[in-house]
């Protein structure tokens, strides 16, 4: 093949300049030898603040799905219990301490917010505590019947990640201005990641449930069962793993889950119209059919999980 000389020259010059980089010492040794002043590289001081504010992004979304879920069931269980009003209270408190720290450009943690937060994350494991009591107490205990019919164990323990997930940011927004942020001693990426994985497993097992008392009717209902479990396990080897790794298919894998959060309501909004009377009826069928709030908890721990791996970009540790 001929090339042309002004391809010869380009080429010719592409290859000199790339002979140049790879025989020329990097910057630190130049400034090592008196040819450039030293510099030590630091983090972007404002990353700690970006990331905190995507944390309570993803709390946010996770309170406002926990708050729209628990006021219909328990609306449908006519608040026979006066503490089924406590979860509403602070999952509301907790969808505006996260509005509140998505404005806010301060790294510091805010001490109203750390107790919302820590209030939710109680709220949420007392629901939990109260639901196992409930189905319990039902005849045949914990059974498939009352696992399918009685009360949700998804909804409060998606409160309890609401509230560590705001909890979390306010520790990543506490960090020293230029050093990498740091939860208990650990990369705080690693443990957001580790907390990201732990929150997607236990949101398949409450949709993989609810979906098998719909006997997977509908070929898309096998996609919260498939596709969050490996995000689970893409973000949970990116915890374990080299931190400084761009990872372009583990932010597929979490863009993919955001997104199939939103289409899950879509698909939850369309099982409802499908209920005898449809909209029309939407009073009992809001109640009876699918859970319409519940999907967006996978939104909300995809962004945790994207907040997650762009500290351990910023940050690593290895």
């Amino acid at each position: 093949m001929r090339l042309s000389p002004t391809t010869g020259l380009g080429l010719g010059a592409i290859l000199s300049l790339a002979a140049l980089a790879l025989t020329r010492p990097p910057p630190w040794a130049r400034a090592a030898s008196g040819h450039l002043p030293v510099r030590v590289p630091t983090p972007d001081p404002g990353a700690a603040v970006h990331a905190a504010r995507r944390m309570n992004r993803a709390a946010g979304v996770i309170a406002a799905s926990v708050l729209a879920d628990s006021a219909v069931e328990h609306y449908r269980g006519s608040f026979h219990n006066k503490a089924m009003v406590i979860p509403l209270v602070t999952a509301t408190l907790s969808l505006a301490a996260s509005l509140h720290g998505n404005g806010d450009r301060q790294a510091a943690a805010h001490r109203l917010r750390d107790c919302i937060y820590a209030a939710a994350a109680l709220t949420g494991l007392a629901g939990t505590g109260f639901h196992l009591f409930n189905i319990s107490q039902k005849p045949g205990g914990f059974s498939w019947q009352n696992l399918f019919y009685s009360a949700p164990l998804g909804a409060p323990a998606a409160l309890i990640l609401s509230g560590l997930m705001g909890f979390l940011a306010e520790r990543v927004r506490d960090t020293v201005p230029g050093q990498p942020p740091t939860i208990g001693g650990l990369s705080a990426g690693r443990v957001v990641a580790a907390v990201t994985t732990l929150g997607l497993l236990g949101t398949v097992g409450e949709a993989g449930l609810l979906h098998f008392r719909g006997a997977y009717h509908d070929p898309f209902m096998y996609l919260p069962v498939t596709v969050p479990p490996l995000t689970a396990a893409s973000i949970g080897h990116a915890a374990l793993g080299r931190t400084h790794r761009r990872r372009p298919l583990t932010r597929l894998w979490l863009r993919f889950t955001a997104l199939l959060g939103f289409a899950g309501t879509g698909f939850h909004i369309v099982g409802v119209a499908r209920n005898m009377g449809g909209w029309r009826n939407w009073r009992q069928n809001v109640l009876n059919g699918p859970p319409i709030p519940a999907p967006p908890s996978f939104t909300g721990l995809a962004l945790a999980g994207l907040a997650a791996l762009g500290l351990m970009q910023d940050h690593p540790d290895d």
